[in-house]
């Protein structure tokens, strides 16, 4: 099957193939975000603050590796593109090195623990950075046109949601199995991580088999590591975008980390094991599921939105609905169970658009680039925005787990079901999940506002970048008409 995007629209199957992507990137996403702190301080037994700077230092490697995998990927020419060879090559290490981040050694001591986090979790980016940011790097290698960028960024959305929605509803499902049977937390951990890690892998070989770049008009010159970041940074529209993706994603990983904290200690009161009435399943996976179904649904709606008002303004439309609800869930009263609910189907709304827009705007960046440099460093700027995507969960994880700690947090003693924190705990909790997420958005939507490359100048890009291609090919030929001569 040939899929070669060389005509302006993409086959349907294409988008599909291409948006399965972002399950094996979602899965490892979502069970970092959401389950990693507690199962670094419960079943790890690592102190909070120390469990913090664990994953924090662990991702200080990806300052390196993500750019350079980046450049890699640029340089890389075979006879599968540059892009490909990458997903053949690392997705099965990927999937098992995903087993290594949620096995618990039997170490008593602390420093050991947290040595053994710091290095599992840089392996573990390693091995995703090798595969992600060339993944990444297809987008704009797959089509040129603005509006087909915006699509396939929907169909990976789509794809994302629903394995957020499978691992955050499954995830807690499994490990309860799994302790009900007379196994451990560990045990159930260990399973989860290797049912999602197998299922990580099959998408990329399918992208690797069926998905075709463009090819390349010919090999970019040498250009060294510093040379390249120090272009990059003089595209403003990538400055624009790097922030807006920071706080964006800074914001959504921090009250996804603290979101379970949040259900428990304040909502459902220190009931370990609460459930919501009438349905039967824990508050943490009808709360998650509820707000990433509802980002499925609405995920064409936004699509219809930016195309009808610009990716920029329907951005901003969707967080400023964000800010409000993040507010309004700060006043919610305990044993509410129906009202978080509702909550969190209204936020879902504006969680759809934060995942789908910022990733539709970056292939845009690249093109004004190419216009200033003449070259094309997709793999550079995708390396670039994998490491933002990633030091935002170690951000996040590390703040929540400070505040955590320094507020007093305590673990709960195995085998309880019932468990208070302290009053400066559940304060931390719920500043972080309403005020704090407000304040971030609102930075959000501020550098949204300036950001300078909207639809009618990026068609503008679109139109010089042609035509210098069709004048790079006219000397070309002429220059090919003059060597045949005798």
């Amino acid at each position: 099957m040939d899929t070669s995007a060389t005509q302006s629209k993409l086959p349907w199957l294409t988008k599909i193939i291409y948006g399965t992507g972002d399950w094996g990137m979602a899965t490892f996403n979502t069970l970092r975000q959401i389950f990693y702190a507690i199962f670094l301080t419960d079943v790890v037994g690592l102190e909070p603050r120390l469990a913090s700077f664990a994953a924090f230092i662990g991702v200080l490697w990806d300052a390196v590796n993500d750019p350079l995998v980046g450049t890699l990927s640029d340089k890389v020419r075979s006879q599968w593109g540059r892009r490909r060879p990458f997903l053949l090559y690392f997705a099965i290490p990927y999937g098992l090195a995903f087993l290594l981040l949620w096995w618990a050694p039997p170490w008593k001591s602390q420093i050991a623990l947290m040595i053994h986090v710091m290095l599992a979790y840089a392996l573990s980016d390693t091995f995703q950075t090798l595969v992600i940011v060339p993944f990444h790097a297809l987008t704009p290698e797959i089509t040129a046109d603005y509006d087909e960028r915006t699509a396939l960024a929907g169909y990976r959305m789509f794809f994302n949601f629903i394995a957020s929605i499978v691992t955050a509803v499954a995830a807690p499902m499994i490990v309860d199995a799994t302790l009900a049977g007379g196994g451990t937390q560990q045990q159930g951990y260990v399973i989860v991580a290797a049912l999602f890690g197998a299922s990580a892998v099959i998408p990329y070989l399918l992208i690797f088999f069926a998905v075709r770049e463009r090819s390349s008009r010919e090999r970019p010159p040498e250009v060294s590591f510093q040379t390249t970041l120090r272009t990059a940074w003089q595209n403003v529209p990538f400055r624009y975008a790097v922030a807006l993706y920071m706080l964006n994603w800074v914001t959504f990983d921090l009250i996804g980390v603290v979101l379970p904290y949040f259900l428990v200690y304040w909502i459902a009161q220190g009931d370990l094991l609460a459930t919501v009435p009438g349905i039967g399943m824990p508050i943490e996976s009808v709360v998650l599921g509820a707000m990433l179904l509802t980002a499925v649904i609405v995920l064409p709606l936004w699509t219809w939105l930016a195309y009808r008002l610009g990716k920029r303004k329907a951005y901003i439309l969707a967080i400023g609905w964000w800010v409000v609800l993040l507010l309004a869930l700060n006043f919610v009263p305990p044993q509410q169970y129906i009202l978080v609910v509702v909550m969190a189907v209204l936020i879902g709304v504006s969680v759809s658009a934060a995942h789908v827009l910022p990733d539709a705007i970056f292939p845009d960046v690249i093109d004004w680039d190419e216009l200033r440099t003449g070259e094309r460093h997709e793999g550079i700027y995708y390396g670039v925005k994998n490491f933002i995507r990633k030091l935002t969960t170690a951000v996040a994880i590390f703040v929540a787990l400070q505040v955590l700690g320094w507020l007093g947090y305590r673990v709960p003693p195995e085998g309880a079901t019932q468990f208070a924190q302290p009053e400066a705990a559940i304060w931390g909790i719920r500043i972080l999940t309403g005020p704090v997420g407000a304040l971030l958005l609102i930075g959000v939507m501020v550098v949204a506002w300036f950001y300078p490359l909207d639809r009618k100048q990026h068609e503008r890009v679109r139109r010089l970048l042609v035509r210098r291609r069709q004048r790079e090919a006219r000397l070309r030929a002429r220059s090919a008409v003059v060597t045949q001569e005798p």
